[in-house]
């Protein structure tokens, strides 16, 4: 028996080293025993609550209610509804004290936003200021986020102000726009609620983040755009909000319908916010600068305006804001007639909107202090504030994304600081609107242009096409369409590009041959390792996606290509027929009728070609539906194989002792 010494000086038997080896083969081989396993077959009704849970509760929210006593688990529920009486148990003065600042931080900044979006959704200024005193509050008691800031938005409120100009004249029919304006709020608050109460939030998430980013920058330089009526001191302007409209809008008055005393304090007050607002960004500490700078704006030009008497000069103001907390406005949402259904329409496209934002910022800011916001409870907060909004004369309200930033630099601890920029907001409409009488239009148009240039984030659009081309298609589809149209016809292309890019990955996926890396049983794509050699005799394909009615024929004919290219090669350099084809179905999640015929035409193709079909790792699902449709005795049990590895074992064992 040889024996050879080691470094350390013991005696090592050869032989048992070679054993040893060998057994090491045989386990990497076929001769470990193992099958494919079988998952035991479930009753009909057993595998559709299965799918019901992992589709509408794959959190399993009824988990906290196990084994409690019934009143504990009414506490939870109201808990689960109303998330403030559960941190509100811990909370202290010293949370106080940042949610107070926060709060007046950002009320100073939403003030003369919230007049200036109003403008923009072509509703009268004080429904602004009202949309920013209602929702926040119904918002803290049920919402999940901490920092997320409510009001009006930039995006919504030039959705809204363009789709109802399209139903009903704001300038000769007041009344009636901001009845339809509240129908629209209402079913947009019903679209967001119910979202959430059925747990269909996925819906929102055909919206890819790459459309989001080109819908928002379109959107973003419509809005600084239709700001050029303001700015410029134009009278005469176009209703529409495509570029081409607007530009011949503003070319066309160059000479007649520009105001120099309005540009002058327009492009003072800009330049002012844009500094204001650079100084925030590169010192985190003066963020305070960015955020007061608004309210210090428009209390500059409102004073210069009223000592000058620039109004007499063709300098266009506010003039008067209605003194008051909001009325009731139940009475005025059409629940019946014509303008029901343009009411829902515009109302589900507008919650749709604000939802995609409100939940990205809330999911944004939640990630940065590593606390988790619950999306399905989001949406029936954000919903009912709508819904409650809409009757106390508020128009559609989300989550800002610059106030919600300023909102966490401020140091805000809690939702309270929402509850502080309210009763801000209702002293403001209790005490102090007609001080803005004089505030000039031009001041509101620099705040709004100053505010959404944030939403052009050209990183992320480069970032997107590096990444995926396909995706930046989406995000350009969605800005041309935006610009050059309008929002919903942005929206409607930013939505059909990312379902076709769906369509498309699930209509032809990827498949791929595989090789051998060189001295192991590993089996991988040959393009991405080109180490990877094939073995010869068999062809390994595998299947990046699941099989179904739509893809399984190409399926197929890709598979039977592969054959072909691959006889052809092997034909050119003379070497051995093709016997066995392996498909690796370890990615294949799932099949379907469609998907078990084509691999029953594969094997009748393949049969006729004297080539052998072998199987490698199926799924639990895929193995039962095989099984199910006898494809398994059709194809026999011995051509089912664990790994790729086993089944090259057995159908070429000599190229696997030559690795």
């Amino acid at each position: 028996m040889p024996r050879v010494v080691s470094d350390g000086g013991e005696s090592i038997d050869t032989d048992d080293v070679a054993s040893r080896t060998s057994s090491h083969r045989r386990v990497d081989g076929v001769q470990h025993g193992y099958k494919v396993g079988v998952p035991p077959k479930k009753s009909l009704f057993a595998e559709f609550s299965d799918a019901v849970k992992e589709t509408f509760f794959a959190d399993d929210p009824l988990r906290q209610y196990k084994d409690l006593p019934t009143s504990k688990k009414i506490w939870l529920s109201l808990q689960h509804v109303f998330p403030v009486l559960d941190w509100g148990r811990n909370y202290s003065l010293g949370k106080f004290k940042g949610d107070l600042i926060a709060g007046l931080t950002i009320a100073s900044l939403c003030i003369p936003q919230d007049i200036g979006y109003s403008k923009l959704a072509n509703l009268p200024p004080q429904v602004g200021l009202y949309s920013s005193f209602v929702p926040p509050l119904i918002y803290a008691a049920m919402g999940s986020s901490r920092h997320i800031a409510i009001g009006p938005v930039a995006v919504v409120s030039l959705l809204l102000g363009t789709l109802l100009q399209n139903e009903i004249d704001p300038n000769t029919h007041p009344l009636e726009y901001r009845r339809l304006a509240y129908t629209a709020t209402f079913f947009a608050g019903v679209t967001q609620a119910a979202l959430g109460f059925f747990r269909l939030g996925f819906i929102i998430e055909f919206l890819s983040h790459a459309a989001i980013i080109g819908f928002m920058a379109g959107a973003a330089i419509t809005i600084a755009l239709q700001q050029l009526k303001g700015f410029l001191g134009i009278v005469n302007f176009t209703k529409k909000s495509d570029i081409v409209s607007v530009m011949k809008s503003v070319w066309g008055n160059v000479h007649h319908g520009w105001n120099w005393q309005t540009i002058l304090i327009g492009a003072s007050f800009l330049a002012f916010l844009l500094v204001a607002k650079y100084i925030g960004k590169k010192n985190k500490k003066l963020f305070w600068v960015s955020a007061i700078a608004p309210l210090i704006s428009v209390i500059i030009s409102t004073f210069f305006v009223y000592i000058t008497r620039a109004d007499k000069h063709g300098v266009s103001i506010v003039k008067n804001i209605k003194k008051g907390i909001n009325p009731p406005s139940v009475s005025l949402i059409y629940f019946s007639g014509p303008y029901l259904a343009k009411g829902f329409r515009v109302g589900v496209v507008a919650g749709m909107i604000g939802l995609t934002e409100a939940i990205a910022i809330g999911r944004t800011f939640a990630a940065l202090k590593d606390y988790q916001i619950d999306g399905n409870k989001e949406m029936v907060a954000l919903g009912t504030m709508n819904i409650v909004g809409s009757m106390t004369s508020c128009y559609v309200a989300t989550g800002s994304f610059s106030r919600s930033a300023v909102n966490y630099m401020a140091g805000c601890k809690t939702a309270v600081s929402n509850v502080v920029m309210s009763i801000v907001v209702m002293l403001t409409l209790l005490l102090i609107t007609p001080l803005f009488k004089y505030t000039p239009n031009a001041i509101l148009s620099s705040i709004i242009i100053s505010a959404v240039l944030g939403l052009i984030d050209y990183e992320s659009a480069y970032l997107v096409w590096k990444v995926d081309k396909l995706d930046f298609l989406a995000c350009l589809g969605a800005f041309i369409g935006v610009i050059f149209s309008s929002v919903e016809y942005g929206l409607l292309i930013a939505v059909a590009i990312s379902l076709a890019k769906i369509l498309l990955q699930v209509t032809r996926p990827r498949t791929v041959l595989l090789g051998n890396l060189p001295r192991t049983t590993i089996y991988r794509n040959v393009e991405q390792y080109p180490d990877a050699t094939k073995v010869p005799g068999v062809l390994i394909v595998r299947v990046d996606s699941a099989i179904y009615f739509t893809n399984s024929n190409y399926v197929k004919e890709r598979i039977l290509r592969w054959l072909r290219d691959e006889e052809e090669q092997q034909q050119d350099q003379k070497l051995s027929k093709i016997e066995f084809l392996i498909v690796e179905l370890s990615p294949v999640i799932d099949i379907d009728t469609s998907g078990i015929h084509a691999l029953e035409e594969l094997l009748k193709t393949l049969e006729k070609c004297k080539i052998q079909l072998v199987l490698a790792n199926p799924g639990p699902v895929v193995i039962q539906k095989l099984r199910s449709a006898k494809f398994t005795d059709l194809i026999g049990e011995d051509k089912i194989f664990l790994t790729v590895g086993d089944a090259v074992k057995k159908c070429a064992p000599k190229a696997v002792d030559n690795v």
